[in-house]
């Protein structure tokens, strides 16, 4: 999208640089001749560009929010649409914080014993309806089964 700046310059251009007359300018560009004619009647907004600038330089965590509190605070009457239109033509941005850091590098892995086992219990119901228990004891290092013990009373399997 061209903005109406863009087509008032190549209007302009248009008229210096070929001799082209204004309405024959436009016809080319396909623009109407009001955007190029058109004065802006915005007043000036210095004093209050001026003073946010300076807050925000002062205070670099505070967003156009909380500049719109300070200026309005100092008597500065500004609409919150036209400081947030002021803040971004200025380029004015609440700095982001660093992100989480993370670890550079490999990680060192955790040295595990030779002799370290685990065990487990393990339950299932026959057809008939009892149930029994296995108890498996596995070697960490080797991941081993080194005993399973198969009983319909462990005491451990409450």
């Amino acid at each position: 999208m061209v903005t109406p700046a863009a087509k008032r310059k190549a209007v302009a251009r248009l008229n210096d640089a070929f001799g082209m007359s204004e309405r024959r300018a436009c016809k080319a560009i396909g623009c109407c001749r009001m955007t190029v004619r058109y004065e802006t009647s915005r007043p000036d907004d210095r004093e209050v560009r001026e003073r946010m600038k300076a807050i925000a330089q002062e205070r670099r965590r505070f967003g156009y929010r909380r500049l719109l509190v300070m200026l309005r605070r100092e008597g500065l009457v500004v609409n919150h649409k036209k400081l947030f239109r002021l803040y971004r033509e200025e380029k004015l941005a609440v700095r982001r914080r660093g992100g989480r850091k993370r670890v550079i590098g490999t990680r060192a892995l955790m040295l595990v014993p030779d002799e370290r086992w685990s065990l487990d219990f393990v339950s299932d119901q026959l057809t008939d309806g009892r149930r029994f228990h296995i108890m498996a004891a596995v070697d960490d290092c080797t991941r081993e089964c080194l005993a399973l013990i198969v009983d319909t009373s462990l005491s451990a399997c409450g």
